[in-house]
């Protein structure tokens, strides 16, 4: 594996590299937040690990900008001292994959971290069907009956949530987290990024797959195998 250690302890950082290095790995430490996120961006590890507390960027923030801005999905596994609910919840929102809380054992780090990049290994390969709709989120290829189609970016990021939650209905909310983040935009923003999304996906075809729940948010889904 080649995991990043995001962590300005300098006695945790080095005993956390020592292991995994020991073990075989390919290690690379950052000691400030960042530093740790020009390394996330720019190069491409297996799992992350990443300290709450970071001088220049804190670790939420790190893995926001890692996801938000970067649209990075490599795994991240949070450190932190203190086993705050709050704190976990905000993690995960800000798109961590675990937590652990200090001080652990290395053999448990190393078991949570061999999971995470199992996990990301499984899905390396993923496309990403409903009905005669396909989405590569490798190439970011879709295509419609076989037919490829011109994609902006804000219309990948929807159309990705919303076939990874078919044929649930993703909230209106949700969508607009996803897409841009706490810097929520005007409130018909999302109605026109759909609507580009329809004239996309259903109007050349003659069945349409996105739906709208009104006053909750949208799905992606084939009614006629669902109803």
């Amino acid at each position: 594996m080649k995991i990043l250690v995001i962590e300005d302890n300098t006695d945790i950082a080095a005993n956390i590299v020592d292991f995994f290095e020991d073990k075989g790995h390919i290690v690379d430490y950052a000691a400030d937040g960042i530093t740790g996120l020009h390394f996330a961006v720019t190069q491409d590890f297996d799992v992350i690990v990443l300290d709450l507390m970071l001088p220049g960027m804190d670790g939420l923030d790190v893995c926001k900008k890692l996801r938000k801005d970067a649209d990075k999905n490599t795994p991240v596994l949070m450190l932190t001292a203190r086993d705050s609910l709050e704190q976990k919840l905000q993690g995960f929102e800000y798109g961590a994959d675990d937590y652990m809380v200090k001080p652990f054992a290395l053999q448990e780090l190393e078991a949570r971290v061999t999971v995470l990049s199992n996990r990301r290994s499984n899905s390396a390969q993923k496309i990403l069907i409903v009905d005669d709709l396909e989405f590569d989120t490798n190439t970011l290829i879709v295509k419609r009956a076989g037919k490829e189609l011109e994609m902006n970016p804000t219309g990948l990021k929807l159309l990705k949530r919303l076939m990874e939650a078919s044929p649930w209905v993703v909230p209106r909310h949700e969508l607009e987290l996803k897409v841009w983040g706490e810097e929520m935009p005007d409130s018909d923003s999302l109605r026109v990024h759909i609507h580009g999304l329809r004239a996309t996906i259903d109007k050349p075809f003659g069945k349409s797959l996105i739906h709208t729940r009104h006053g909750i948010g949208y799905r992606i889904a084939d009614l006629d195998e669902v109803s």
